[in-house]
């Protein structure tokens, strides 16, 4: 077995990782600022080497949307190379092409520019946005700047098995890999199935999206941030991120979850949390 670096390990979709891989009988390494296996950080280059050290393979989530850290990237693939790391998957985004120029595209051209074997992975938004960030329920009511727009939400449990299986197969060298739920639900359908597997009453309020700006500053929220979470969401809003991509069935051999099912499975956790 083989010995993978998961930077962003303590993460929805990195920790999920490390369980899979450690079960395959893998060894994982948890880099993280606190809480890890190993200390990394993304801003003291100093901290890359030690936490490359003896890795076969690395799962990269960046330090953020909101600056661009391709720079960053470069350094942490050249140190990689040099403690003979071979692989390295980078978790992107489907419609990152709604923010050219932005902190994601550069990451992805880093990676695809640097010396080791590299995928790319494309997931649409999270199922688990819905109980786990940017739209659990505040006093019943679901805000988004989406109008009647659709998502192919992923569950996360589906990315993190495909990303097991395309970090240790060298098959999956130089791919960019798409990857969505298998039917796209729009927000209102969305919350309705949530609230209904939850045992609640929960409200879609579609939000202008000036007033989504206004709320996001008023949270100091940088502006990098906001800048490429209203593209994305304005994707979602004009239709163009509804499209279905076959990445869990390509990699994995069966068709993706389905957000029903993924709420069947994980809603009640907002029965106990709200």
């Amino acid at each position: 077995m083989n010995s993978y670096l998961i930077i962003g390990g303590t993460g929805k979709v990195g920790g999920r990782l490390a369980q899979i891989l450690r079960t395959a009988g893998n060894t994982v390494r948890i880099a993280s600022r606190t809480g890890g296996d190993v200390r990394f950080d993304w801003r003291d280059t100093a901290t890359y080497r030690p936490a490359l050290a003896g890795i076969d393979g690395i799962f990269v989530v960046g330090p953020g949307s909101a600056t661009d850290w391709s720079g960053l990237l470069t350094e942490l693939l050249q140190a990689a190379e040099a403690e003979g790391v071979q692989r390295a998957v980078f978790l992107s985004a489907r419609g990152v092409e709604f923010l050219p120029g932005g902190a994601v595209a550069l990451a992805e051209e880093a990676l695809r520019a640097g010396p080791l074997d590299w995928t790319i992975l494309r997931p649409t938004h999270f199922a688990q946005n819905f109980t786990e960030a940017m739209f659990v329920p505040v006093d019943g009511e679901v805000h988004a700047p989406v109008a009647d727009g659709a998502e192919p939400f992923i569950d996360i449990e589906d990315l993190a098995e495909v990303a097991a299986a395309v970090l240790v197969d060298p098959g999956y060298a130089r791919d960019t890999i798409d990857i969505s739920g298998p039917s796209a639900v729009g927000f209102d359908q969305a919350v309705s199935v949530l609230g209904r597997h939850a045992g609640r009453s929960f409200t879609f309020v579609d939000e202008h999206p000036t007033r989504h700006e206004e709320r996001l500053r008023e949270a100091n929220t940088p502006e990098g941030y906001i800048a490429w979470r209203m593209a994305m969401l304005g994707g979602i809003r004009r239709g163009e991120d509804a499209y279905l991509s076959d990445g869990v069935e390509r990699v994995l051999g069966r068709p993706a979850t389905s957000f029903s099912d993924w709420a069947r499975r994980e809603a009640a956790s907002l029965t106990e949390s709200l």
